[in-house]
């Protein structure tokens, strides 16, 4: 796992360019935080769930544009804040070390990173409180998180693999690439309670094997749970970075939120593996 260092650290020149095609999300200073908003076309009728999207180690809340302006288009608002450790424009956050060595997931507990705990849920609770977001057609009853490597971290711990983090306010979660090792060992994956999906890559070698082997976090994890692997595909794979894996992301990562968010059936061509996933794990 000490190879997972380098793999999540971005210099500030990785993510100066936006997806192809995407649209500049607003920016938003609210409760002290950077953030990035993507909103539904205003033509699109309400109720729009409520998306926030947690980031990686020295990544930003613009590191996944492709994905976060597709929740936008498919009915969701999205708001993405900086935390602490962004560096996407900060040579001096890019510098500063993990607090705990991601290779010593037995030193992580509920004081790691809890910081980025207290940015999420200072930031739902400031966009409840302001008139512009806090009322329809925003519909906090139906809120989930999405996190990427370290921002897959926080918002497991948010979802109750930390019990003092559990907000009961999400309602669902998804996991891209997330660094949960330190759950294995001390967490509480059995009783997160609101459903999961978790995406790997088979070149995702410092996180996606200690997700889907046997026993491991998605074993650990209670239904409903889900698990995509992406065939080929590693670590960056879910950054603007390299488009190669953004359409089946972008298709499971819908189909996904749109079941527990919006009530949909979730769709059963994305239940088998196809060109491009080598594996698919569904229990419900």
């Amino acid at each position: 796992m000490g190879a997972i260092t380098v793999v999540i650290i971005l210099s500030r020149t990785l993510f100066s360019f936006a997806a192809e095609g995407a649209v500049p999300p607003q920016k938003l200073t609210i409760a002290g935080l950077d953030v990035a908003v993507w909103t539904p076309p205003k033509t699109t009728p309400g109720p729009w769930p409520v998306i926030v999207f947690s980031h990686g180690f020295h990544g930003c809340n613009t590191q996944s544009t492709f994905l976060m302006q597709a929740l936008a288009e498919d009915g969701y608002a999205v708001f993405a804040p900086d935390h602490r450790d962004a560096a996407c424009g900060n040579l001096r956050a890019l510098l500063q070390k993990p607090v705990v060595p991601f290779a010593q997931p037995e030193g992580w507990s509920g004081a790691t990173y809890a910081d980025r705990r207290q940015d999420i849920e200072q930031l739902i609770d400031a966009l409840k409180a302001d008139p512009a977001y806090g009322v329809p057609p925003f519909d906090w009853d139906e809120l989930g998180l999405v996190g990427h490597s370290l921002g897959g971290y926080t918002v497991l711990g948010l979802s109750g693999a930390w019990p003092t983090w559990k907000d009961p306010r999400v309602k669902a979660v998804v996991g891209l690439s997330p660094y949960s090792t330190p759950y294995l060992q001390r967490g509480k994956l059995d009783d997160l309670g609101v459903p999961v999906m978790y995406q790997g890559g088979t070149l995702d070698s410092g996180i996606t094997p200690f997700v889907a082997k046997t026993g491991g976090v998605y074993d650990q994890t209670r239904p409903p749970k889900y698990y995509i692997e992406l065939d080929g595909a590693g670590h960056m794979a879910w950054t603007d970075l390299r488009s190669t894996y953004h359409q089946a992301i972008m298709d499971y990562t819908l189909a996904f939120l749109d079941h527990y968010l919006k009530g949909k059936p979730f769709p059963p061509a994305l239940t088998e593996v196809h060109p491009g996933i080598s594996a698919v794990r569904i229990a419900q």
